[in-house]
């Protein structure tokens, strides 16, 4: 059984490891297809027209699959590594663990924001970003400059204290739990986190940085979290809703796979620690 655990326990050999497979990733070509994938759904994703992977209820199960995909694909090249996830209310600075050399790497130089340390900077030939917005083909970081403070763990127990998944108009506009850990209301978690990093991470390319995976692993373990603490609060919305994905419709890109499906991650990995 695959154990997802904090990146800050992490043995030199599992930061090791899991770096290894992501460039193995990399250089084979697969992982620009996760990059690929997700900007096309951040850029159709809209509050009025067809959502699937932000801005509404299948954000969370949507995301869950991806990385599900993700991890089977390092599993592909090293069957021990697993997705670590990132604490961001506990490592909070630029000093963290997580951002050594001997892990994801610092934060960018001033002129250009590009990352000069560890095995994702672009100076070490290993890391072209390939799937871009611009013209830049480098990792970019800019950590606590686009916002100072990242999500507190008072600020996230609020969030989890929200009983209803999810709400009418099923949007960015939701007064739901989803929404506000997505982060379009209220204390603003996983959206901040974005706009924290910088670089790619604040725009639709965001798997260009490796710590997307690890932020979202984080974001992932919360709605755990919640699902233990409301286990009597059911994904919204049932069915015959427009524009979104009810519990037992499929979802985009996989066409396989419903909400319903993803609610119990437990047949697929679990976390070293429970809310």
């Amino acid at each position: 059984m695959t154990v997802r655990k904090n990146q800050a326990i992490l043995s030199a050999d599992e930061k090791r490891r899991f770096t290894n497979a992501v460039l193995e990733l990399k250089r084979s070509g697969r992982y620009d297809t996760f990059v690929t994938t997700h900007n096309a759904f951040i850029m159709g994703d809209t509050d009025t027209g067809d959502r699937v992977g932000h801005r509404s209820p299948s954000f969370l199960p949507w995301h869950r699959r991806f990385l599900i995909q993700f991890e089977q694909a390092l599993q592909s090249v090293d069957p021990s590594v697993a997705l670590p996830y990132w604490d961001w209310t506990v490592d909070r600075t630029p000093a963290s663990s997580l951002w050594a050399a001997d892990f994801l790497g610092g934060t960018g130089r001033s002129r250009d924001g590009q990352v000069m340390d560890g095995p994702f900077a672009f100076s070490g030939g290993r890391w072209p970003v390939g799937v871009r917005v611009d013209g830049r083909g480098y990792l970019r970081r800019d950590l606590g400059v686009g916002v100072r403070l990242l999500p507190t763990r008072a600020e996230v127990d609020s969030v989890l204290a929200m009983p209803v998944y999810d709400a009418p108009p099923w949007n960015s506009a939701s007064n739901s739990f989803r929404n506000h850990l997505e982060g379009w209301r209220g204390v603003n978690l996983h959206n901040r986190v974005h706009v924290w990093v910088g670089g790619q991470m604040g725009t639709g390319v965001s798997p260009n940085d490796p710590v997307f995976w690890l932020h979202h692993a984080f974001i992932d373990k919360l709605w755990a979290d919640w699902q233990t603490r409301h286990p009597d609060s059911p994904y919204l919305p049932a069915a015959g809703t427009p524009d979104v994905v009810d519990l037992r419709d499929t979802m985009r890109p996989w066409n396989d796979v419903t909400p319903a499906d993803m609610l119990d991650h437990t047949p697929h990995y679990t976390y070293d620690t429970a809310a």
